[in-house]
């Protein structure tokens, strides 16, 4: 049974820190590419950031590029989201997505994902 659980969300001011964590559990970890997408309300779901099993590639919306840093620990069954200088467009639920062989090319589509989290709100005040 797959399990993928969210943390860390909610509510900071403008130019403050969060950092999102979700630990997975059900499926092998370490062979899965892991992402962060969010969405705001009245809008679609949308990529954030992306990182395949062994950390070597990531990539990042460019909306958030210079902003936030995705990292992983395989050992732990964890990916994490450090958020920094957030701004109040950066309001939304935060998912995190797992898909096998997902190439980077395609990782914003969420129809590559096989698993995803149930989320976590993040709010940034102005």
């Amino acid at each position: 049974q797959v399990e993928m659980v969210e943390s860390g969300g909610g509510l900071v001011q403008s130019g403050g820190s969060l950092t999102l964590s979700c630990t997975a559990s059900g499926f092998t970890f370490d062979e899965t590419t892991m992402a962060w997408f969010r969405q705001a309300p009245g809008k679609e779901r949308e990529g954030v950031s992306y990182i395949t099993w062994s950390g070597r590639i990531r990539e990042y919306a460019d909306s958030v590029k210079g902003r936030f840093t995705i990292s992983r620990d395989n050992t732990k069954n964890t990916v994490s989201l450090q958020m920094d200088s957030l701004k109040p467009e950066d309001t939304a639920v935060y998912y995190c997505g797992a898909g096998r062989g997902i190439y980077h090319y395609d990782w914003k589509d969420t129809h590559e994902y096989d698993f995803w989290g149930q989320g976590t709100q993040v709010t940034v005040s102005s």
